[in-house]
């Protein structure tokens, strides 16, 4: 495999980008060209928020092909056009043979959500100490085990008594919270998503955990659960307040993540109406938000 290298101004990026995919570059990255100087900007802001900018002042851009000659070819093509102007061709790298697989599993450790909870990859045996395990490997679908706001949720799960409950996991992601649910004895599970692929994953997950849970759309969710789980943003969750508490059955909980420590008052704020929020556990910077309605 080679490396074509190039150095591309922000407003020649997505040219140069659809160019190289036309010219069946094995795949296409950018990067901050100015990464780890004194020139390096933030491209990306505080999550649920736009970035503040489009992109960086001048970007590396660089496309995968399967031959050197391939990569030397693309870059006299692109030289040749106007589009180009203002970019440079910084050059052809030899990429070494890599297990790519065994590159990124071994990026995914089991994760501790309680000394005797852990999230375990496929590719790796639980901890000794392990009683209860979910075995999920990273997918497309957000919840992997990983974030803060997904292991609250789950600390939180583990400490409940779920035994016979009806629970509804709003926003699915991977599964996981539903997943987690059934393993703590909930067992009617609702898990929805308006995402098809999270449906999807979610599925695929409850099967390899041999547990049993319903994944769909969110009109899946229907009537009251004594547990309702939401790990979404602060902005969504501010919307699906009265929809989230009109769901909770009197007497149930309702468990909200994906909220900054900043957030918290007009969490409360946008709940009000409908519920009284708690903060029920923090980590790095992230809240997690209970209710007993």
């Amino acid at each position: 495999m080679f490396e074509l290298r190039l150095l591309v101004p922000q407003d020649r990026v997505d040219a140069v980008s659809d160019a190289l995919e036309a010219l069946d570059a094995l795949s296409v990255s950018v990067e901050d060209a100015d990464a780890q100087t004194d020139s390096e900007q933030a491209l990306f802001g505080e999550p649920g928020m736009p970035p503040p900018r489009g992109g960086w002042n001048r970007s590396r851009v660089i496309a995968l092909f399967p031959t050197e000659e391939a990569a030397r070819e693309a870059g006299a093509l692109l030289q040749a056009q106007d589009f180009f102007d203002g970019c440079q061709v910084a050059g052809v790298e030899d990429v070494p043979e890599q297990d790519w697989v065994r590159l990124t599993q071994s990026q995914f450790a089991p994760v501790e959500i309680t000394p005797q909870f852990w999230i375990v990859p496929t590719w790796h045996q639980p901890p000794d100490q392990a009683r209860q395990v979910i075995r999920l490997d990273p997918g497309l679908a957000f919840g992997t085990g990983t974030h803060p706001t997904t292991r609250m949720c789950l600390r939180w799960i583990a400490r409940q008594q779920l035994a016979g409950q009806r629970v509804l996991d709003y926003g699915c992601g991977s599964g996981i919270l539903a997943i987690g649910a059934a393993k703590f004895g909930a067992t009617d599970i609702d898990a929805v998503d308006i995402d098809e692929a999270a449906v999807q994953s979610t599925q695929a997950n409850a099967l390899a955990n041999d547990v049993v849970l319903h994944a769909g759309l969110p009109e899946r969710a229907q009537g009251k659960y004594q547990t309702v789980l939401a790990n979404i943003l602060a902005s969504p969750l501010k919307v699906l307040a009265p929809l989230l508490c009109a769901h909770v059955a009197p007497g149930g909980s309702l468990v909200l993540a994906g909220i900054l420590e900043r957030q918290t008052e007009e969490l409360k704020q946008a709940y009000a109406p409908y519920a009284r929020l708690d903060v029920a556990d923090t980590e790095d910077g992230w809240v997690l938000m209970t209710a007993r309605l």
